[in-house]
């Protein structure tokens, strides 16, 4: 079923001012979000990016989300707030349609009678929670899903289809997990006897904080001694590699198919992009943006935006500055080479 909430009722949700167009009125009901090219009647868009503007004018959307420096160039009715790319998340949370991933209890699920259910637990078919689970109130586990045995999941937490939690993992409250993820899974610990590799069993735990939002297909490994930890708030893409002891402070965010190594330690409001990799045993301090492709390989001790991956260039380009930079240290001798002369 779709919802439909009046504008003044959405305006009052995301803190906007209500500025009504001619004809329109405060109880006019908005049904769903749409781009501003392709919104129309009872749907409402939105303007973050001012590359856009020119669509503000010929949209047909019954609504849009603008900040205050766009209201003269907006014909229809406007919602101004300071932060429009806030609100439009605001009315997808007001206006969103996912469905739950599990609807009551399933005939078909497995549930181990020592594991403890809260109120209005939903449990899909095919989903296994084993021995001294524990699910707090609300909490969605999708089909297919493993629990695995004296785990603790926080109330209202949802998991997608196919999640898969080793023992003794800890999700806190209100998170979200998606499909296919496997939470507490053996980090890569081995020793090397002669060529032959021993196996370190993993005895640590994975502690997921409240809020924290996982992708699909992501992995998180548990801890060899101590816990692989993830603060509250942290945002996590899709196909993303955590390793065994990592620590990710509060609000950080990390995109798809970035890799943490071992014992890692990220702080608080990091940002960190897609296909980034971060070797183990470093330390990265709250504040710092990493853009896609970097490879991080030391201790970050202060705030700021981190680079190393190389854009694209032609590759008759790219071949001229490989051979450049094969070269550079001859280069560099002659240079030192020079410089000595120059001082005599």
């Amino acid at each position: 079923m779709i919802n439909a909430i009046s504008l003044k009722d959405i305006a009052s949700a995301i803190g906007a001012q209500l500025h009504l167009a001619e004809g329109d009125s405060e109880n006019s009901l908005i049904h769903s979000i749409s781009t501003l090219a392709k919104a129309g009647d009872g749907q409402i868009s939105f303007l973050a990016n001012s590359k856009y503007r020119s669509q503000l004018a010929s949209t047909s959307a019954q609504a849009v989300i603008i900040g205050a420096d766009e209201q003269d160039h907006c014909l229809r009715t406007a919602l101004v707030m300071p932060n429009p790319y806030v609100g439009f998340a605001k009315v997808a949370q007001l206006l969103d349609t996912t469905p739950a991933s599990a609807h009551d209890i399933s005939p078909r699920a497995v549930i181990d009678p020592t594991a403890v259910l809260g109120t209005n637990v939903k449990v899909g078919a095919n989903a296994v929670i084993e021995r001294g689970v524990k699910l707090g109130a609300n909490v969605e586990i999708g089909a297919g899903c493993f629990v695995g045995q004296d785990s603790i999941i926080g109330a209202n937490t949802k998991l997608w289809a196919n999640v898969t939690i080793y023992h003794r993992v800890t999700l806190g409250q209100d998170c979200l997990v998606q499909a296919n993820t496997v939470i507490g899974s053996d980090g890569f610990g081995y020793a090397n006897e002669k060529g032959k590799w021993i196996k370190i069993p993993q005895l640590g735990r994975v502690i997921v904080g409240d809020r924290v939002e996982i992708g699909a297909s992501t992995t998180i490994d548990r801890g060899a001694l101590d816990d692989t930890i993830l603060h509250d708030g942290v945002i996590i893409d899709n196909q993303c590699q955590i390793a065994h002891n990592v620590v990710i402070g509060e609000n950080t965010a990390i995109a798809g198919c970035t890799v943490v190594a071992g014992s890692t330690t990220i702080g608080r409001n990091c940002s960190i992009a897609g296909l980034v990799g971060i070797n183990g045993h470093i330390d990265i301090c709250d504040g710092v943006f990493i853009t896609g492709m970097s490879m991080i390989t030391k201790n970050i001790t202060v705030a700021g935006v981190y680079s190393s991956g190389m854009p694209a260039v032609p590759n008759k380009d790219w071949r001229k500055n490989m051979v450049a930079l094969k070269n550079i240290d001859n280069l560099n001798q002659r240079i030192k080479t020079l410089e000595k002369l120059q001082t005599k």
